[in-house]
């Protein structure tokens, strides 16, 4: 469950403690993610070292391939995966989203055609849950429906009016198998209009849901849009319930959220980042693989103590990348994922120290990437 300890004296930014069967985690927390059970480029033991606290991981992909009875077999996710902190599951509902070509949504659910094979696949809100309760993950999340932007009202309201109608099938369907240890998420949809968003807020919170998600941001509207929507559910939601920004992840867009009281984000741009040759630093974001960087004995970090920056220079790191070593990717990634947890604990910091506003102001005068 989850409980705010600080809030900043400025802004809407807390911190706060979020219990699930496997840990207590503070916020606000970056999640990696391991979209197919795994981090890309990181082992369990890597996230070990780094101290991460949780992972998303994606039912839809895992209904896919391996398939659910193989990791059920395994013992469950944890297992299977051999990482012992929290994990939530993604509903697929951004699969939705993304993969729009190779669906069909209606009212009774989602069909799909595989993009792995091409073998047509149906998931109701019910098979969603269900999927993820046998893969005993810490946090299930309904399906839902999410749309792009710009849209209309009115298709902004066939979608969110979906989205309750699942969340409340999905939340029974919970209620009547889980087996005490899982927590519920729902996510809110609504796009751009606080009308819309009154009226999923208001229904999925009368759900007694244990995280809200906040869902259909970050999909192409106007940042200003953006945030006064962030703002309307921080003022509407309460302080009672964890909120989690699903798929959102530059620093300064963090920066920026939590500002408006979100806990909880994950994202792939610090893994997906690292397989360019892209890597984060106290002064922005740097490519490593050009050829500036050819001589330079430099770490890529001068305040970063992560094994990569102790260990490795900036030219050996350029090396890697444009010889393709696959060692490349491991230290790459290492360092972003380590760069995240340690700005993420120093926003906590700020926030428990009532100087959030001075941190994200030096932190944007430094940090030059857009």
């Amino acid at each position: 469950m989850f409980k705010v300890i600080k809030k900043d004296k400025d802004t809407k930014a807390r911190t706060g403690v979020f219990e699930t069967s496997h840990n207590n985690l503070k916020t606000p927390s970056f999640f990696p993610v391991a979209t197919q059970a795994a981090v890309k480029g990181l082992t369990v033991r890597d996230l070990e070292e780094i101290g991460i606290d949780g992972l998303l991981v994606n039912a839809y992909h895992l209904y896919v391939r391996p398939g659910i009875e193989v990791i059920k077999k395994c013992g469950g996710l944890h297992k299977f995966m051999g990482f012992d902190k929290t994990i939530i599951t993604d509903s697929g509902g951004y699969q939705i989203f993304s993969l729009e070509h190779l669906r069909k949504v209606t009212d009774e659910g989602v069909s799909f055609q595989s993009h792995v094979d091409g073998k047509s696949l149906f998931l109701s809100p019910e098979d969603v849950i269900k999927i993820q309760l046998d893969l005993k993950s810490d946090c299930c999340v309904p399906l839902d429906e999410c749309v792009k932007y710009p849209v209309s009202f009115e298709e902004a309201q066939i979608a969110c009016e979906r989205t309750i109608a699942w969340a409340k099938r999905s939340k029974t369907f919970f209620d009547r198998n889980h087996g005490g240890s899982q927590l519920f998420f729902a996510i809110s949809q609504g796009s751009v209009f606080e009308d819309l968003r009154k009226k999923c807020l208001d229904s999925i919170l009368d759900l007694k849901i244990d995280g809200l998600c906040v869902g259909g941001l970050s999909v192409g509207e106007e940042v200003d849009l953006r945030y006064n929507i962030l703002n309307f559910i921080s003022q509407y939601a309460g302080d009672d319930y964890l909120r989690y920004f699903m798929g959102y992840g530059l620093p300064a867009d963090i920066l920026e959220a939590v500002s408006f009281g979100v806990d909880l984000f994950d994202c792939v741009v610090p893994t997906r980042f690292a397989r360019t040759g892209t890597v984060f630093t106290k002064d922005g974001v740097i490519v490593v693989r050009n050829s500036s960087y050819i001589n330079d004995e430099r770490p890529l970090d001068s305040e970063c103590f992560c094994y990569t920056c102790k260990n490795f220079s900036r030219a050996y790191l350029r090396h890697l990348v444009n010889v393709n070593e696959i060692l490349a990717v491991n230290l790459l990634a290492y360092h972003n994922i380590f760069w995240y947890k340690q700005f993420m604990d120093n926003i906590k910091k700020s926030i428990e120290e009532d100087r959030f506003l001075q941190f994200k102001k030096d932190f944007l005068s430094r940090f030059n990437h857009e």
